[in-house]
């Protein structure tokens, strides 16, 4: 046979395209819903630009994620900042580094940029609502723990209320950075987490 008749034929194939794996598909479809949420906010969040942007089929997506409620709520457990619960050895300690710590994420962090979009789709939307107390809750767990400890060590009684220490300490620095949109300083800070414990600003009860 001649080198002619030898290539006469289907011609040959070229290196076919690599092919992610199932981890990098979810790993680029997390990390394009996130970047989409922190830039335009909820709103910003749709299948198709999710698709565009990490370069997934958005059937593809559809089958790990069947709503974007699902999508996002993964999105931010594994993009956003998660906060350190500090172990300082008191309840006064803990509560000032862990407020000390949310006030700078929230001043500086793209998570918190996104959170007012949220807020509001979840007052007509009640998948949004789902979504959003389910990252609320995990925002909020250091206060939990810091909690727990605190009553191991007899600082905090055994019925003690800890949704209301975290409205006491979270409220205020949320006030301050989407409403009033005053400078959260380490001495505001402070000073939430004295009144929120009933002590003076010189820390006698």
């Amino acid at each position: 046979m001649s080198a002619k008749s030898r290539s006469v034929g289907a011609p040959a194939k070229g290196p076919e395209p690599l092919r992610r794996s199932k981890e990098a598909v979810k790993a680029a479809s997390l990390a394009a819903a996130y970047e989409l949420l922190t830039e335009a906010g909820l709103s910003g969040v749709s299948f198709d630009e999710v698709s565009r942007r990490s370069g997934v089929a958005k059937t593809t997506i559809y089958r790990y994620w069947p709503t974007r409620s699902a999508l996002l709520f993964d999105a931010v457990m594994q993009f956003a900042p998660r906060l350190q619960t500090p172990n300082t050895g008191s309840l006064r300690g803990d509560l000032t580094a862990l407020a000390l710590g949310l006030a700078q994420r929230l001043q500086t962090g793209r998570w918190s940029s996104a959170m007012p979009s949220i807020i509001d789709a979840a007052e007509r939307d009640k998948e949004v609502a789902e979504f959003q107390s389910r990252t609320h809750a995990g925002m909020m767990s250091g206060f939990s723990a810091i909690a727990a400890r605190a009553q191991a060590r007899g600082e905090l009684g055994a019925n003690f209320d800890v949704s209301e220490l975290t409205a006491a300490i979270a409220g205020p620095l949320f006030y301050r950075r989407w409403f009033s949109r005053q400078e959260l300083d380490d001495a505001f800070v402070r000073g939430v987490v004295e009144r929120a414990l009933g002590w003076d600003s010189s820390g006698h009860g």
